[in-house]
């Protein structure tokens, strides 16, 4: 579900020639709400908001009839109720919606290799191969956006266009449930006609910085001087969204994406005002992060904290770390550590996570120190193998029996798959950012 502007005269006939606009971008349409639908037909009609039912929950996706009320993704529950009363609020089955986009990832494999999954709604093709056997990119994304309603049963809009970055900008405006084809030779119209924030790369803090400046279309942001530009936004932010404005966009589409983190974070239900409270979450998210890490068989070499107040202001630190590491032990110790400099926020902690970055595969020649303990990565190895034949309960760091962690009613740990050759929840390149959008009621993954 996105945020970005749209402008409706976009929405309109550009042309014809697909002859130089081999890439697509799938979005699927309201997501999660859409599966609610598949699920329970008794849905069809009602406004429906997926998300955290609590008080401290946000919006993770809405539908068509919720937005035109004023929902938004990433708005507080709270707020969403006030706005559409009649809406059917449902807490969201994550599990349920990966099975689904595992289903729509394979449909759009039988169309072409070149497939990158962006995130668990939409992915880019490259169709230059594709062509001789199944014909031109329109009629490949019509037998797309076919074959995903007659399988999965759910709507899918695609754009059409030279670039990566101009079919997604595209496939925001073919929705609900449409195809927008922009032709090379109308890329730059198209372009500079939409608000500057439809631009892919263009958020808030760049939107606000822009706005002050009184570059409000992506056209203006194309006609200002890269060296005022660049003064504003730095100057690699500065050439790469330039050259975006006039449709210049390098990247290609990319089969296999790596993996940068593995993390977790938590929006908790009562704001935490205990320290102790805080360390014996990090302990239970390291240890959580460091058995996905062992199971994506990748060590990381630095550790991240977030912590947003209850007054929502953010802070993300992060180390280096003299070895890499899979260990919870180690991981928690870095993590104690970011966190032991930090004040308590005046009014407690709403939102704290922990995250492991500059992840490298095992098996790649990582090296170690010489006095490197192995005892503590061997013992939670075979931690590992005992969780696998009895449960993900039956063991947990000593310090942590008998504890209630804070928001949650047992010690156990959000459970969020492993990395590897699958991209799957809980891994990902997000950074941090001081927005609402980043939580959820039980925490969405770093």
């Amino acid at each position: 579900m996105s945020n970005a502007p749209r402008d409706a005269r976009a929405k309109r006939d550009w042309g014809s020639d697909d002859t130089a606009t081999p890439i697509l971008h799938v979005d699927m349409d309201s997501f999660f709400a859409q599966v609610e639908m598949r699920e329970d037909p008794s849905l069809i009609g009602r406004p429906i908001v997926v998300g955290g039912t609590s008080g401290r929950g946000v919006v993770t996706s809405a539908t068509y009839e919720a937005r035109a009320l004023g929902v938004r993704a990433g708005m507080p529950t709270s707020r969403a109720r006030a706005l559409c009363p009649a809406a059917a609020f449902i807490p969201g089955n994550h599990s349920l919606y990966r099975h689904y986009s595992q289903q729509v990832m394979e449909i759009l494999a039988t169309i072409t290799p070149v497939l990158e999954q962006v995130s668990i709604d939409e992915a880019f093709l490259d169709v230059s191969g594709a062509r001789r056997r199944l014909g031109p990119p329109t009629r490949i994304a019509r037998i797309i956006r076919a074959r995903i309603r007659e399988s999965v049963g759910l709507p899918a809009s695609v754009g059409i266009a030279a670039t990566k970055s101009v079919a997604k900008i595209a496939s925001s405006h073919a929705k609900p449930d449409g195809l927008l084809l922009i032709p090379q030779d109308a890329t730059v119209e198209f372009l500079h006609g939409l608000p500057v924030g439809a631009l892919w790369g263009v958020g808030g803090r760049t939107g606000s910085i822009l706005d002050r400046e009184g570059i409000d279309t992506i056209g203006d942001l194309a006609h200002a001087p890269v060296a005022r530009l660049s003064k504003l936004l730095g100057v690699a932010s500065a050439h790469h969204l330039h050259d975006l404005a006039w449709g210049i966009d390098p990247r290609t589409v990319t089969t296999s994406r790596p993996e940068k983190s593995v993390g977790m974070e938590r929006t908790f239900e009562d704001d935490v005002r205990s320290r102790s409270q805080i360390e014996e979450f990090i302990l239970a998210a390291s240890h959580d992060c460091a058995r996905r890490l062992r199971a994506g068989d990748v060590v990381g070499w630095s550790v991240g904290i977030k912590m947003r107040g209850a007054d929502f202001h953010t802070i993300t630190r992060s180390m280096s770390l003299v070895a890499p590491t899979d260990t919870g032990r180690d991981i928690a110790r870095a993590a104690q550590s970011l966190f032991a400099r930090e004040d308590m926020p005046i009014g407690g902690v709403r939102l704290f996570g922990v995250r492991v970055e500059g992840l490298q595969s095992r098996a790649g020649g990582v090296a170690v120190t010489l006095d490197r303990d192995e005892r503590p990565a061997a013992s939670e190895r075979a931690m590992d193998q005992i969780r696998s034949k009895f449960g993900a309960g039956a063991l947990a760091p000593a310090t942590l029996l008998g504890k209630t962690l804070p928001g949650r009613r047992s010690s156990g740990i959000d459970a969020a798959g492993s990395v590897g050759g699958t991209r799957v929840a809980g891994v990902s390149d997000r950074r941090a950012s001081g927005s609402r959008a980043g939580e959820g009621e039980q925490g969405t993954l770093l």
